[in-house]
């Protein structure tokens, strides 16, 4: 069973209706995996609390078709319904041809399409709407909407009566605007969940809402008409490798941008994670190296600022040559400083520069690197191989102050540090503001234990 919430474009309401799904489906007794397409972090968080299942990203470029295919055959497995949640509009993509848009996705996976339609300020217009992204692909897999931000009954009736006429697709849901099925935004999307678990509340009232308003059984019944996918190719097994080294990771409110493929891949590759918080613990635990995902340490300046024991001790564990790798949130708090909102507070201090967030974007979307040799001392770096890299960056902040940097890769698409460059060499640290994933740039995780390991034995 599988199904995909998409929408004719952004803010239509589909991230709110796959959460509620995946509470509500939860709540009948069915195991729920959820899936979203594109890069994000922050929506997977919701997806997975509201789900109580780990959600995956499913990204084209990141990661190709076959293994994106594999990683939903893989995640799948044991799933009595996948729910799939798109990004952007159903026919969006960077591909002119479609072939990195949802549509080929639903394609691709063989999973009908809820379209959810903020039907707010429409009546009879629903009709050529729905009309146009039915025929724009004539082997498109729509087959149901939900009507979002309908105004009351004489609203549904005259969108129902024009969808009915017009329309071949079902109309599975109707859904009211109220402000309780609202979540808080911040400047990349939804307030992510992992800052401040009381949000879970709001999860209750999106699935209260979705019950009330959304034909679950009609969706049931949809998700169930699909045909087989080809059976998973089971690869060759490789065993976990027992822990040589114990790796400390970043993982509190100011940093939750993790893809779980990531951490299984260190783990995998033989590195203990040890979770550790920036914001209360006042002593690093005893560790070989340290990992910092993304986040938004802007929103933490003072408690982060405050720690300063642990700050200290970071910085003097990068002097000592702790290996240590680092993602956007992770390179903003290992700089000399933040300012944010005329706030400007002291970080570890590791690194070269200072960090200022802007109001508007300063690099945002994918990234492909090449691997470059250190400028200062011509060697190639721990994570140096040939080919090119794939990768996302999302980040309203910038490098200021910069003193010399060593660089570990250039920029062949994207904003990176400075337009031209990405991953700020400092000892045994890179830092970048590009994100990767480990699907896609599968020697990530193994080159940076190996490293690590050699260090830990020198």
């Amino acid at each position: 069973m599988r199904i995909i919430i998409s929408a004719p474009g952004r803010s239509s309401g589909k991230t709110t209706v796959s959460i509620g799904l995946c509470a509500a489906l939860k709540e009948q007794g069915l195991k729920v995996v959820p899936f979203k397409k594109g890069p994000d972090y922050i929506d997977p968080m919701w997806l997975t609390a509201a789900a109580g299942t780990q959600c995956h990203n499913l990204d084209f470029f990141m990661m190709g078709e076959e293994k994106l295919i594999k990683i939903f055959q893989s995640a799948s497995q044991n799933a009595n319904l996948s729910l799939i949640e798109g990004n952007m509009g159903f026919y969006d993509g960077l591909d002119i041809e479609g072939k990195d848009s949802t549509s080929y996705l639903s394609k691709l996976l063989k999973a009908p399409v809820i379209l959810v339609i903020d039907a707010s300020r429409m009546t009879r217009g629903i009709a050529p709407l729905i009309l146009g992204y039915q025929q724009f692909e004539s082997d498109n897999l729509i087959r149901g909407v939900i009507l979002n931000k309908v105004a009351g009954t004489r609203h549904e009736r005259k969108l129902k009566s024009a969808i009915v006429q017009y329309c071949d697709v079902e109309v599975l849901g109707v859904l009211p605007g109220l402000d309780e099925i609202e979540i808080k935004e911040r400047h990349l999307g939804l307030m992510p969940i992992k800052e401040d678990f009381s949000l879970m509340s709001v999860i209750d009232s999106i699935a209260v809402i979705v019950k009330k308003y959304v034909d679950l059984d009609a969706i049931i019944k949809l998700s169930a008409s699909v045909p087989l996918l080809p059976e998973l190719e089971q690869g060759e097994e490789y065993p976990v490798s027992p822990p040589t080294v114990r790796l400390g990771v970043a993982m509190d409110s100011a940093f939750t941008f993790y893809y779980p493929e990531n951490l299984s891949a260190l783990v995998q590759a033989g590195a203990e994670l040890i979770p550790f918080n920036t914001l209360t613990d006042n002593r690093l635990p005893e560790v070989d190296g340290l990992y910092f995902g993304g986040g938004f340490p802007e929103m933490f300046l003072e408690k982060l600022a405050k720690n300063k024991s642990l700050r200290e001790e970071i910085r003097a564990a990068i002097e000592q040559g702790m290996p240590v790798y680092a993602e956007c949130g992770g390179l903003m708090y290992l700089a000399k400083s933040i300012s944010y909102n005329e706030t400007t507070k002291e970080m570890v201090g590791a690194l070269p520069c200072d960090v200022r967030v802007y109001e508007k974007p300063q690099g945002h979307g994918y990234v492909t690197l090449t691997s470059r040799a250190s400028q200062q001392t011509g060697k190639s770096n721990w994570f140096c191989f040939a080919g090119e890299i794939p990768g996302h960056e999302f980040h309203y902040s910038r490098i200021v102050n910069p003193e010399k940097l060593d660089f570990a890769f250039n920029l062949t698409r994207g904003s990176g540090v400075d337009g031209r460059h990405d991953g700020i060499i400092y000892k045994n640290v890179i830092v970048s503001y590009t994100h990767l994933h480990s699907v896609g740039v599968p020697q990530w995780a193994s080159q940076f234990v190996a490293f690590i390991k050699r260090h830990v034995t020198a």
